[in-house]
């Protein structure tokens, strides 16, 4: 056998590492069990958090794609979900970008109204105004009278 044409630990590229990696955890039954479950948690954690933030500006898209990855790590189901979104979402961007600048515009402020209402209806600008101490009726939400 020669050495010289096997690539040595130090030497491997990162998904060979970490295919090595799991591997080992493959081989301990208890340990497979215990690490599936904890990748399930994880990213089910951080997809149910991205849900719940989609309404608010920030990270909420980002971390519902971020959850069904970790879960994709583990999971065939995930896999095939992630794979199907990821299409979705660049035909999506394709139509997008090439819709003209008209269209864009339209998509942007309609984004920005969804938001705006989201943000009313959950009650933040109500609770921003009494923190600041504004009294305006109209900026607490009909939900949370």
């Amino acid at each position: 056998m020669d050495t010289a044409t096997e690539p040595q630990d130090s030497e491997r590229s990162g998904p060979a590492l970490w295919r090595a990696y799991r591997d080992r955890i493959a081989r301990r039954p208890t340990l497979e069990l215990v690490y599936r479950v904890g990748v399930a948690v994880v990213g089910t954690v951080v997809f149910v958090a991205g849900v719940i933030t989609i309404p608010f500006p920030g990270p909420g898209w980002a971390l519902v794609f971020a959850g069904i990855g970790i879960l994709a790590t583990e999971f065939a189901v995930a896999r095939r979900a992630l794979v199907w979104l990821r299409d979705k979402y660049r035909r999506g961007m394709a139509w997008y970008i090439s819709s003209g600048p008209l269209v864009q515009v339209i998509a942007f402020l309609a984004t920005c109204a969804l938001v705006v209402a989201t943000l009313w209806i959950l009650g933040t600008f109500g609770l921003v105004a009494d923190l600041i101490g504004v009294d305006w009726q109209w900026l607490h939400s009909p939900l949370m009278s």
